[in-house]
């Protein structure tokens, strides 16, 4: 049954960021909503394309190779500022690894100048000698979450910035100092690939409710889902490897 209810996805360069199932979290949250009577549209927003204010009401950002972060670096430069300002006023977003980086103060290849960015987290990234990979649990605000790390560039967090959990297993942002990604207001930046949010629904339903409280100003309940077969996965991840 429909409700009246409405968010609008904003897919951020879906067309050069998307490795390793990060759609999946797309998916996710359209399901999500739509399984609790919410309408969905999802706006691809890449390279040229305008962003305005109030467009969006929930931002999704995704992984990419190095020279797809080159172009994204260019062009995001002028969608910075609204993607703060809308950060700011509350609407959430999720970004993973080079999503994460981009959405920081810069990222340093190992060739070539820094690729700049937007500044939103407190943070910055450096290319490293070696990749980290494989099956990550962190402890976080929402509970212990799962997911799946490639990436070789280490990120590392200014005093002022907040982590989004601790590292259980798996390396996190630089594999040093056991933190796993950047929360600030309601945007998250992490390194979890997989896809993140359909192993981790509790995280999913958050970014839907932060959604559709910043659009209509009021706090608002979601109908529960049956979270059986999401949690069952959840479980059998971190006894394997948390």
């Amino acid at each position: 049954m429909k409700n009246e209810l409405s968010i609008v996805i904003g897919y951020l360069y879906g067309d050069l960021m998307n490795i390793y199932g990060d759609t999946g979290n797309i998916i996710a949250l359209k399901k999500r909503a739509e399984w609790r009577g919410i309408e969905v549209s999802v706006k691809n927003i890449s390279i040229k394309d305008s962003l305005k204010p109030r467009q969006v009401d929930l931002y999704f950002f995704g992984g990419g190779q190095d020279q797809s972060q080159n172009l994204v670096a260019k062009d995001l430069k002028s969608k910075g500022n609204v993607i703060k300002q809308e950060v700011d006023r509350g609407v959430p977003l999720l970004s993973i690894c080079g999503g994460y980086q981009l959405l920081a103060q810069y990222y340093k290849p190992h060739e070539g100048p820094k690729l700049k960015g937007i500044g939103l987290f407190q943070a910055y990234t450096e290319a490293g000698s070696n990749r980290m990979i494989g099956n990550i649990v962190v402890e976080s605000m929402f509970g212990k979450l799962v997911g799946f790390e490639n990436h070789s560039g280490k990120t590392y967090l200014k005093p002022e910035a907040k982590p989004l959990g601790k590292v259980i297993k798996g390396f996190g942002n630089n594999g040093e100092d056991h933190t796993e990604g950047c929360i600030y207001k309601n945007a998250i930046g992490c390194y979890m690939h997989g896809s993140l949010l359909p192993k981790n629904p509790y995280l999913a339903d958050w970014l839907i409710k932060k959604a559709l409280e910043t659009k209509y100003g009021k706090e608002v309940e979601l109908e529960p889902l049956d979270n059986t077969l999401e949690l069952q996965a959840q479980q059998k991840t971190i006894q394997r490897f948390g």
